[in-house]
């Protein structure tokens, strides 16, 4: 599952754990191995600037998400579905830190529920609603507890077999 991960911002953050939970969450949410996600770490103002454009309010907010394509791209004489761009996660660390301060934890774990939340929204979920709100951060919270109970390679991302230890 193709997970490109670009820094832009001054903030050094972590883009393989960032890449990780993204494909954990694509794979727990059995979404096509072949589709194709751009997570992009942006700087304030650029944030302020998308966040004005696409949601019509000032500031910088901590994530965004564009979706691209529907998941299902297969043409119609050909059984298996083609690649499809699922979209971009638009992350702003200097937000992160703020919100992770005040929550008690690191930038990193804010970055990764950020990311966690911003591929939920390019799957259709979302939080205007009370119901939808309780469906979608109990999901998020299930995901993230999913991916920290099981030790990761501090490099990679990647899943630590028992015996590889």
């Amino acid at each position: 599952m193709p997970v490109e991960v670009a820094n832009e911002s001054e903030t050094a953050v972590d883009e393989a754990a960032l890449a990780g939970i993204c494909r954990y969450v694509l794979d727990a949410m059995e979404v096509s191995p072949l589709a194709e996600l751009s997570v992009l770490c942006v700087d304030t103002d650029y944030m302020a600037t998308l966040h004005e454009r696409w949601m019509g309010e000032k500031g910088p907010t901590d994530v965004l998400a564009f979706p691209m394509d529907d998941l299902d791209t297969k043409r119609p004489d050909d059984p298996e579905p083609g690649p499809a761009l699922l979209g971009d996660v638009v992350l702003c660390p200097t937000v992160a830190i703020r919100q992770a301060r005040a929550a008690g934890h690191s930038m990193d774990d804010e970055l990764l529920m950020l990311a966690t939340h911003g591929v939920l929204h390019l799957l259709g979920y979302d939080h205007m609603e009370p119901d939808e709100e309780k469906e979608m951060f109990g999901l998020q919270g299930k995901l993230l507890e999913g991916w920290r109970s099981v030790p990761r390679e501090p490099v990679t991302g990647e899943p630590v077999e028992p015996g590889d230890r």
